[in-house]
């Protein structure tokens, strides 16, 4: 575990995302959930060693089964985005998997079939406050990697926790993004927390750099489906664009089709459901 500030840390050791807790006098924050009930049992019992407080929440960041699927496991009230529980809605009580490959961390876990999900307790709409007698922590609503994504900011120390917004040495989840919001969220990054530690939700702290290269990135996505959109392109031509998007991407050679079946899967949701939603309908 590492200690950014005061009383705050992140955790990459499990698979999954990477993790964080704010552990103050009144209460312990837990930022995302392992991926597997055992691990989340484990960063519990190691939060429990630190705890001032009994009293614990988790905060989704946003929907992905990444880190959704051993929320249960963690045993304290959920918070999320309204749009983020909405998803659960239309999840089955138990997970079961499913049929596409997505290239996600969860794939290469099999015993995270038949958990049972934790939904979210208590959702808000755009800011959300914590004073638990450390410094005030906000939860505040910033759209892109999916509709409900969320960061947790603490102003007073100059961290904030971004989730997927930005990926370290990986490619975006793209399946159920908002590109152009995701765009916005990155400029906000770029114009007023280029002070600030940046926590990503995998790999880590961030900086400046790296919020620029995924901004270049989506903007290069973004393009490049509008490209295909003019010509009416059928969304099976979205493969074309990965290519040219991992040339400069560093992946790792163990992880490299997985991290290329996501940018597929990604590439042709996100086509089918922006530039050819009635498609999207009847696959639905």
């Amino acid at each position: 575990m590492h200690q950014v500030a005061r009383s705050i840390y992140y955790e990459d050791v499990y698979p999954g995302v990477t993790l964080g807790a704010l552990v103050f006098p009144h209460g312990t924050i837990l930022i995302d959930a392992p991926l597997r009930a055992e691990d989340a049992r484990a960063w519990r019992s190691v939060i429990s060693n630190l705890a001032m407080s009994q009293n614990r929440i988790l905060v989704n960041l946003d929907a992905h089964l990444d880190r959704t699927i051993g929320a249960r496991a963690i045993d304290c009230t959920i918070i999320s985005h309204l749009k983020t529980a909405q998803v659960f809605r239309n999840r089955p009580s138990v997970f079961k998997g499913q049929t596409t490959e997505s290239g996600a961390e969860w794939e290469v876990s099999n015993d995270v079939l038949g958990t049972r999900w934790a939904f979210p307790d208590i959702t808000f709409s755009n800011r959300l406050n914590f004073n638990w007698g450390g410094p005030e922590v906000i939860l505040e609503h910033h759209p892109g990697p999916a509709l409900g994504s969320i960061w947790v900011i603490i102003p007073t120390v100059s961290v904030v926790f971004i989730g997927d917004t930005i990926l370290l040495d990986q490619p975006p989840f793209l399946a159920s993004a908002d590109l152009p919001a995701w765009i916005e969220s990155l400029e906000l990054l770029i114009s007023s927390y280029k002070d600030y530690t940046m926590i990503s939700g995998r790999g880590g702290p961030v900086g400046n750099e790296a919020v620029r290269a995924q901004l270049k990135s989506l903007k290069s996505i973004l393009k490049g489906l509008e490209r295909l959109a003019k010509r009416n392109a059928p969304p099976e031509n979205t493969e074309t664009l990965i290519g040219g998007l991992i040339a400069n991407m560093p992946l790792p050679s163990k992880r490299r089709e997985q991290y290329i079946q996501r940018l597929r899967h990604g590439l042709y949701y996100y086509y089918t459901r922006s530039y050819r939603p009635l498609e999207s309908f009847e696959q639905d």
